[in-house]
């Protein structure tokens, strides 16, 4: 039966258009309420976000363009425009050798983190004895490099391996490699220690990522003959390949933000510097510029991990293009009929609907 005759005796009778239009008008109120309710949760975010990142970035970008001295008075702006930038680039010899040394020792050392976390995330997700107790060990050096203990850890060279090892690989580097480039290496063989302790968030991420593959999906691929290591390839890396991504990105701000960084000690220093042309404008030109090149790097990995999409994506990607269109087709063409069946009855009520044979000539001629 339909729903006009089931609707109570008494009251008036709802078409299917009404229907239909009662039903989008409460979806939309639902919808608004749901999206009020996300607001509200997401409030402090936003709130901390004007407070604690909006309003300083635009501080310091006012400050880099002038030049501020701390008087008896309170501070003293000079505006100099791109000054500061220019003399960062053109006059400071320290701040340009340290980025290169850093863009340099970032882009070899992040892939040896993400990979060591991924290796060890792969070994503590088999089915070991002890393995709650082995994934705290591994997660232990995230609270021990935080903070002074790091610093302390770094001066005592606990972080580094036997400095006769250390001098052999330097020594076979340098010679293979040019200058520039073999000194970040060595670098990140003298601190391999303090490297690897970065690993313990990105070992977190690829665990929760692992824990979450379907388990019948390896089931099948050992049915039809596949190995570990295709398993691995062709299921395991590309499942995770958006965590990739994100440990990559973590361990980059990760190691741009540590206390143990060159240039944060350099800005750190340039700020208090009693010299006249330096201080708390160039201090703030110097981080901007620091600050852009380390979203270049993070924008060269996301390139990396996001350039090539998987082949099977693509396909369901095209298949979902295909059935819109087909979707946006057979919207055209019930829109197009139902034209059709308004011109013909029209044409029935005003009695020149008989001259035609058949509707489709009806409206062809109408066409």
């Amino acid at each position: 039966m339909s729903e006009e005759m089931n609707a109570p005796a008494g009251k008036k009778k709802l078409s299917r258009k009404e229907l239909a239009a009662i039903r989008r008008e409460n979806t939309g109120k639902l919808m608004k309420r749901e999206a009020r309710t996300g607001l509200i949760f997401i409030s402090p975010w936003i709130a901390g976000a004007l407070i604690f990142l909006a309003y300083p970035l635009i501080t310091s970008f006012y400050y880099a363009l002038n030049n501020i001295r701390i008087t008896p008075i309170g501070k003293v702006f000079t505006f100099v425009g791109q000054g500061n930038f220019t003399e960062i680039l053109l006059a400071d010899p320290d701040f340009g050798t340290k980025l290169i040394n850093y863009i340099l020792k970032t882009i070899i050392s992040v892939p040896v983190i993400v990979s060591f976390a991924l290796i060890i995330a792969l070994m503590l997700n088999e089915n070991i004895k002890g393995r709650g107790f082995f994934r705290v060990i591994f997660f232990i050096p995230v609270i021990i490099v935080s903070g002074p203990i790091l610093g302390m850890l770094s001066s005592q060279d606990a972080g580094t391996i036997t400095a006769i090892d250390t001098q052999s690989i330097s020594s076979a580097i340098s010679a293979v490699l040019p200058k520039a480039v073999a000194e970040p290496i060595s670098e990140l063989f003298e601190n391999m220690v303090t490297m690897l302790w970065y690993a313990g968030v990105p070992i977190l991420l690829f665990l929760s990522g692992l824990q979450k593959i379907d388990k019948s999906m390896y089931e099948a691929a050992q049915i039809d003959g596949g190995s570990e290591w295709e398993c691995f390839w062709k299921i395991t890396l590309p499942t995770i390949k958006p965590l990739i991504l994100l440990s990559n990105i973590y361990t980059i701000v990760f190691i741009s933000n540590n206390d143990q960084n060159e240039i944060i000690g350099l800005i750190k220093a340039s700020m208090f510097s009693g010299i006249q042309e330096k201080g708390y404008g160039y201090a703030s030109a110097m981080a901007w510029m620091y600050s852009i090149v380390v979203l270049l790097i993070v924008g060269l990995f996301a390139l990396i991990f996001l350039g090539r999409k998987d082949k099977y994506e693509r396909q369901v990607k095209k298949a979902q293009k295909m059935m819109k269109k087909e979707k946006r087709e057979l919207k055209k063409a019930r829109r197009r009929d139902e034209r059709n069946v308004r011109r013909i009855e029209r044409s029935k009520r005003t009695g020149h609907y008989s001259t035609y044979g058949d509707d489709e000539q009806y409206t062809s001629h109408l066409r």
